[in-house]
């Protein structure tokens, strides 16, 4: 079986990439790997270290939207999964030109790459964000799309784009929306390593707004085995929501961190809230479930050993830390 993985050497498709070459996904026990990446501020070639020397492992660089080399590199490969993004928030408040650029125009070079080279099967990573806000209930793939910021409307471009190419093309290819994820190797502008690496540092922590946005946590290993089922079962055409269950308010999250690294709410620096900030998340997984898929990872122990791993892992974050300081 041979996998390309786009964007893969960032946060969820590099942890993908490892548990699949570490025999994590038992139904591909002889499987070859190609990571596709153009290896941007969130794409670090240490996330893949710990399979680097794996003989399963090709490693590309790539810009997603050079469909000539994309298309050359996807020929002969049995599946794709594109996890390529533009994924802050912020960044695309700030600035919304590489988000429109990746997720938008890259998937559509990703969707023409395979249909050129007729692969089999493709799988597209998106995110709950391009349902918008809702303040009761959850979402289900039947919801409408009402994104509210610049990279999710981004996201909800491309996502139509897939739906396009498989009703007009027949293109085989489903799309996973996921609540927000966290576990190790993530990179550290998002809220869980954000709080957790500027507490170990013994800094303070920026809370938006009231601090009563609600989000569904998802542990990246959960995630990656909902992809996974999706890229063995799901239907071609179909959006499957990818959940973990755990709905928490942003300060309830800030005060389970603190209590994680030793720190007190004197820590919390309260700030102006985000513009167009979405209020609350929130997903029917049932479909996927309906695949047997469930989390299998509790929030509390996940969140434990993610700020071990960040604690044990200093070398890691910290070059990544000061580069996004000089970023902002």
């Amino acid at each position: 079986m041979r996998i390309l993985a786009v964007g893969a050497a960032g946060f969820i498709g590099s942890h993908y990439v490892r548990k699949l070459l570490t025999g994590g996904f038992p139904s591909m026990p002889d499987v070859h790997v190609t990571v596709f990446d153009k290896l941007t501020y969130a794409g670090n070639p240490e996330n893949l270290a710990p399979v680097r020397t794996l003989p399963g492992l090709e490693f590309v660089r790539g810009d997603i939207c050079d469909t000539g080399l994309l298309t050359e590199v996807m020929s002969g490969h049995d599946a794709v999964v594109n996890f390529a993004a533009e994924t802050h928030v912020d960044r695309s408040i700030n600035g919304s030109v590489d988000f429109v650029r990746t997720n938008v125009q890259g998937t559509h070079s990703l969707l023409e790459a395979a249909r050129a080279t007729r692969v089999p099967r493709v799988v597209h990573v998106s995110t709950d964000e391009v349902y918008g806000s809702i303040d009761e209930g959850s979402w289900t793939e039947e919801s409408p799309l009402l994104p509210n910021s610049p990279y999710a409307a981004s996201k909800a471009g491309g996502d139509l784009l897939v739906r396009a190419f498989a009703r007009t093309h027949g293109l085989d290819v489903s799309i996973t929306r996921c609540s927000n994820n966290y576990g190790p190797y993530q990179y550290p502008e998002k809220v869980i390593p954000l709080f957790v690496t500027s507490l170990l540092e013994g800094g303070t922590v920026p809370l938006y707004g009231d601090g009563l946005n609600v989000r569904d946590w998802l542990h990246v290993d959960d995630h990656c085995r909902g992809i996974q089922l999706v890229l063995e079962q799901g239907r071609p055409g179909e959006v499957y929501n990818i959940g973990g269950g755990e709905e928490l308010t942003n300060f309830q999250l800030t005060r389970m961190l603190l209590d994680a690294c030793g720190a007190g709410p004197e820590r919390i620096r309260k700030v102006a809230d985000r513009p167009g900030h979405d209020r609350r998340y929130s997903l029917d997984d049932g479909k996927l479930r309906g695949l047997g898929y469930a989390p299998q990872v509790p929030f509390r122990q996940g969140l434990a050993d993610t700020v071990e791993w960040y604690r044990a892992h200093p070398d890691w974050w910290r070059p990544l830390r000061g580069a996004h300081a000089a970023a902002g």
